[in-house]
């Protein structure tokens, strides 16, 4: 295997002649905002980053350009890059400006670079970000949020001091208007210094910032010429063993997920299977269901084997993987449908697993998708209770959906599913005291979100039903904290304060007109201009339950009324 050292600059250059591209082992660009902001940081530090493995490969194996790849190919066969997509693909985004768009932000990743940023080491440290994703999120994006770098708790003149500490931050239209920020992409697609630092107020020489800003600009710029440790695979290695090697090297370093690694055996002996792959989760994202390659991945398998585990992957023969795959999407866009049509379940933010897709469209697949009424009524019971219940979102998901498959793969009907979910959690109804210290993320969350939504609940400024279709495609429930956090923080502890019964689904436009006043201050407003508003979402009528001194009262009348709601909307499921 041989080393090189190269520059950032030089990789960026290869990716846009298209000599560096990707083997179809490889998944897409997942990398979120902050993860962007973080590498621009260490790279500006000259802390160490990885290396970059590469594939001299002579054989014209199955390859796909970067999501940054400009098409000016010099004709030779292309090294394919088997360890570092997230980290070259970011930086020739922001160093050429190429848009690079991830789920859940409206504007492409755009980076701020602080030119009055503190010397000496990271005032903060690096967030530790988790594989999971949360099925919601307050309010939208706006234009001018700056949603990956805020805390929840804090005040704006907080967030701004805590923002001033740092280095770089995720863009915001609100921060790009203040003199000390620039864009990273400005600052390496511009030849002079000029415009920049008349933006930033520096007029002349004299000024004691010219030569400080001058200096931290040319060491922005500097990120280009950062060496990164290039290790090259021999080119006489077989496709295979050079997907045995990309396992390897991501499962030691704990890279990729389990979903990934099966991913990438399947696609190094099914070749061109990837962008069939990828062309039906276009197909799903249409239907406004955002499906993770390892979902697909995962229901080829369970077709394949008729159980849900990754360990065998390897050993299933292509035939056998291309026909589960046909068996696969066939039950899927069943499953999407059951969800949409019969749960009334917009989009996959509802889910509190995407497992649960996984059954249903076996069920489907196993009935010749011509399900009976009885198996239709209680498919519906079955799903409303495990994703209210967190079937498949605690420890062991993969030993309790191979229990379900197993039942259905023998045959069994679906209410034995529903006993499964009884003696898991003993009762299926739900109690007021289920929502204590529950908040968003709960999976709960998302049943009073449907019941609500079933019982006619409206938005409190429009008056239109609450539904997920008028959010776009950002994929997420808005709500509102019914009393604003920031008349609670003093009191009232942070699982008090974001419980579940303090919450409304509102659009985000409703949020920002109601500001931070307390609900005895802004309901009669609402309840003049539409009566049925409060009592559509189960807003106590009492008014002396509205005002912060009775803040735990209302929490506890409002948990009953969502719990009758709930247990209502699963008991008409089965119906």
């Amino acid at each position: 295997m041989k080393k090189l050292d190269i520059s950032v600059e030089s990789l960026v250059d290869m990716i846009e002649r298209g000599d560096l591209q990707l083997p179809e082992i490889q998944r897409r660009y997942v990398w979120r905002a902050p993860r962007v902001r973080d590498l621009l940081d260490s790279l500006y530090r000259g802390y160490p980053s990885g290396s970059i493995l590469v594939w001299d490969n002579e054989a014209q194996a199955p390859a796909r350009e970067l999501q940054v790849h400009e098409a000016r190919s010099t004709g030779q066969a292309p090294k394919l890059l088997l360890d570092g997509q997230q980290r070259l693909t970011s930086l020739a985004a922001v160093i050429k400006g190429h848009p690079i768009h991830v789920r859940g932000r409206k504007r492409p990743i755009d980076v701020l670079f602080n030119l009055e940023h503190p010397e000496g080491p990271p005032s903060e440290l690096i967030e530790v970000e988790d594989d999971s994703e949360s099925p919601v999120a307050e309010g939208d994006e706006p234009e001018d949020a700056i949603p990956d770098d805020s805390d929840d708790d804090e005040s704006e003149e907080a967030l701004q001091a805590k923002l001033q500490r740092r280095t770089f931050v995720v863009a915001s239209k609100a921060l790009a208007k203040l003199p000390n920020w620039v864009s990273v992409t400005e600052v390496f697609g511009s030849l002079s210094d000029k415009d920049i630092l008349r933006k930033a107020g520096v007029s002349s020489f004299d000024d004691p910032r010219y030569e400080k800003y001058s200096e931290r600009l040319r060491r922005l710029r500097q990120i280009r010429q950062y060496m990164y440790v290039m290790h090259s695979l021999e080119r006489n290695l077989s496709y295979e063993e050079v997907a045995e090697i990309f396992v390897r090297v991501n499962s030691l370093g704990v890279k990729l997920r389990s979903s990934d690694l099966a991913l990438a055996q399947i696609t190094a002996r099914w070749q061109h299977s990837l962008q069939l792959f990828e062309e039906f989760q276009q197909r799903c994202e249409e239907s406004w269901f955002t499906l993770d390659l390892g979902l697909l991945v995962r229901a080829i398998v369970v077709f394949a084997s008729h159980q849900s585990k990754f360990t065998t992957v390897g050993s299933i023969p292509i035939a056998k993987l291309k026909a589960a795959w046909e068996e696969a999407k066939l039950g899927i866009e069943f499953a999407i449908d059951f969800l949409r049509n019969n749960a009334d379940i917009e989009d996959e933010s509802l889910l509190s697993s995407p497992f649960l897709m996984v059954p249903i469209a076996v069920l489907s697949r196993l009935r010749k998708n011509n399900l009976s009424s009885d198996d239709s009524r209680d498919l519906l019971y079955w799903l409303l209770v495990a994703n209210a219940r967190g079937r498949y979102s605690r420890g062991s998901s993969e030993t309790l959906l191979n229990e379900d498959l197993a039942a259905l793969f023998r045959g069994e009907p679906v209410s034995r599913l529903i006993e499964t979910l009884r003696l898991q959690f003993g009762r299926l109804h739900i109690e007021a005291a289920d929502l204590v210290g529950r908040s968003h993320r709960s999976p709960l969350f998302p049943l009073a979100y449907l019941a609500l939504k079933a019982a006619g609940a409206k938005d409190w400024h429009d008056g239109l039903g609450i539904s997920l279709a008028t959010q776009g495609r950002l994929h997420y429930i808005q709500f509102h904290h019914i009393f604003p956090k920031s008349l609670l923080k003093e009191s009232y502890e942070k699982a008090e304060i974001n419980d579940m019964a303090n919450l409304a689904f509102i659009s985000g436009h409703t949020n920002r007109r109601l500001s931070n006043r307390e609900p005895a201050k802004y309901f009669p407003e609402i309840a003049k201009a539409r009566p049925e508003a409060l009592p559509s979402q189960l807003i106590p009528a009492d008014p002396s339950l509205h005002t912060l001194d009775r803040y735990r009262d209302f929490l506890a009348a409002r948990r009953q009324a969502l719990a009758r709601a709930m247990n209502t909307h699963l008991e008409a499921a089965r119906r």
